[in-house]
């Protein structure tokens, strides 16, 4: 069989490990190099770096809009094309184009969270169960019919870069089995995505971390959640700002403004919200390194006594 593995991330690279894992893969399209770190040097991509190490070719077009960039992949002769978060829209002429079609894997039971930020939107969202669901590609953004899914529930206490890298491991399992019914000539009935419960999983925005004490705790410790490890909450707390890495709800009512302390101990900081308590746990202050509650209130010894 010849595979076709398309993706950028992390998150992508167990899928290319399972697909590669009997040398059936061709080719690799990945992001170009993007600058990154303080330097802005160019920086390929984890797909990238994985695709070089076990000697697959690599090819990173800004786009597929030109007829070169199309015959490229048509060259290959793919059996199948796997797309895993990579990052680009594929014109239907790309999809045609693998005997098999395309594949991609997405990180949510769909049709609940397609787009960019499905991991983190479902812990925000204070969803109790997520997945993986491969997906035979079409025009639309993730409308496509799901060939294979597997659910996992979503812990109380899981963060997005957890909750991130089980489903990883999860859709590399996936892919796996499918790839696997595919060699077998086995095919996989499409099943289409129900009309109702759509949503979609808007891109993290950095402007989205800051918390507001007037939200209800639970609120804010599912945000505090889905943001670790990106873009990390962050909120005003007794004159300066700190950054959020672990909090929790209590189920606490209470008549205090918004933001205020209502108590410290070794167990947390606890602060007032619109409804509830959210108990801060793990907390960075500028230019530091995150700590818990009890040496943020030692380090703190202007406000608590």
């Amino acid at each position: 069989m010849r595979i076709v593995f398309a993706g950028t991330p992390e998150f992508a690279v167990p899928c290319l490990r399972a697909a590669a894992l009997r040398g059936e893969v061709v080719g690799v399209y990945t992001q170009p190099d993007r600058p990154a770190g303080r330097g802005r040097e160019l920086t390929p991509s984890p797909v990238k770096l994985e695709a070089v190490q076990r000697g697959i070719p690599v090819f990173q077009p800004e786009n597929f809009r030109s007829a070169e960039a199309k015959a490229t992949l048509r060259a290959l002769r793919p059996d199948v094309m796997v797309v895993v978060a990579y990052g680009l829209i594929l014109p239907q002429s790309v999809l045609d184009i693998p005997e098999h079609g395309c594949w991609n894997v997405h990180a949510s039971l769909l049709p609940r969270w397609r787009g960019a930020a499905p991991i983190q939107r479902a812990i925000e969202a204070g969803d109790t169960q997520t997945g993986v669901c491969l997906m035979q590609m079409e025009k639309g953004l993730d409308t496509g019919p799901v060939l294979l899914s597997q659910a996992i529930d979503i812990g109380p206490e899981d963060t997005g870069g957890q909750l991130h890298d089980r489903l990883a491991e999860l859709g590399a399992r996936v892919l796996a089995d499918a790839l696997g019914l595919l060699r077998a000539t086995i095919v996989l009935p499409p099943q289409p995505q129900p009309a109702e419960g759509v949503t979609y999983a808007h891109k993290l925005d950095k402007a989205e971390a800051k918390l507001d004490w007037a939200q209800s705790a639970q609120t804010l410790a599912n945000k505090v959640r889905a943001f670790n490890p990106w873009p990390v909450a962050e909120a005003q707390l007794l004159g300066e700002r700190v950054r959020i890495y672990a909090a929790r709800a209590l189920d606490e009512t209470h008549a205090t403004t918004p933001g205020s302390v209502l108590r410290a101990g070794r167990e947390g900081i606890d602060i007032a919200c619109g409804a509830g308590v959210l108990r801060l746990q793990t907390l960075q202050r500028d230019g530091g390194k995150p700590i818990g509650a009890q040496d943020y209130r030692n380090a703190r010894r202007d406000v608590f006594a």
